[in-house]
């Protein structure tokens, strides 16, 4: 998609974040070769920051290909928000569905007719301690499945920061000026998964390649080696609910 289709919505919105992010923050930019010149096409990217969405935005913006983000369709609904997300052709998710194909049926029409899709696999900021990748959510491996499209890995480090997942307005740290990392790198090769019934253990096997290959972007962006095993949100739970209950289990004890 060249330049001259990004939209007036989009190049309003470029108009109004892209001073901000460029007076506020530095930019170090690598990979943007890896984005298709044309053709639909999906990108995978690791989230560990609120500012992530318009550090990324940027990046791809100044390569041409703007990114459609996938939004709860409830903010759809939201007046202001709502005309700037339709007019920026940003793609409803209708999470009540309990069909996985509707749930993404405008994702995959949008790389039809030519778009690019951004998914954040993680489906959420990470909550790894070290801001490293979590096991990422199955959706942007159903639709790389189903439409055979590119999918560009994507690595950010930065914005986290100036701007730590979760953090309270108190816990901002603007200064001193922080650079933003953004690096794409070579599609995802999928084609082992192609023409295969997308159970639940070929789109985890698939979900797995598409982390391990942001993992291993963000451990060259951070000059540091990735943990073994991605964080598991869940497990983490559990675990700290088994220590909880064997705490209180102690406690009993030693109260009688």
């Amino acid at each position: 998609m060249s330049r001259r289709r990004i939209g007036f919505w989009y190049r309003l919105a470029a108009v109004i974040a892209k001073p901000p992010l460029v007076v506020l923050f530095k930019r170090d930019w690598r990979g943007m070769e890896h984005i298709p010149a044309d053709g639909g096409f999906i990108t995978a990217v690791n989230h560990n920051s609120y500012l992530d969405p318009l550090s990324y935005a940027h990046f791809q913006y100044n390569s041409g290909r703007v990114p459609r983000f996938l939004a709860k369709a409830g903010l759809f609904r939201t007046p202001f928000v709502g005309m700037m997300l339709r007019g920026t052709g940003q793609i409803p998710v209708y999470r009540e569905s309990t069909d996985a194909v509707s749930a993404f049926r405008a994702a995959i029409d949008a790389i039809e007719r030519g778009e690019c899709v951004a998914f954040y696999p993680e489906g959420t900021l990470t909550r790894d301690p070290d801001h490293w990748p979590m096991q990422g959510k199955t959706g942007a491996a159903r639709v790389a499945l189903m439409t055979k499209a590119p999918v560009i890995p994507v690595a950010q480090w930065g914005a986290n920061h100036a701007v730590p997942p979760y953090a309270k307005v108190g816990k901002l740290r603007l200064l001193p000026r922080k650079t933003l990392r953004v690096q794409a790198g070579p599609p995802v090769d999928l084609s082992d998964y192609y023409g295969m019934e997308p159970t639940a253990e070929v789109l985890r096997a698939a979900t797995d390649t598409i982390m391990t290959a942001i993992t291993e972007l963000l451990a060259e962006v951070r000059g540091e080696p990735a943990p073994a095993e991605p964080y598991d949100h869940r497990k983490a739970r559990a675990e700290q609910r088994r220590k909880t209950e064997r705490l209180k289990v102690r406690e009993q004890g030693e109260s009688t």
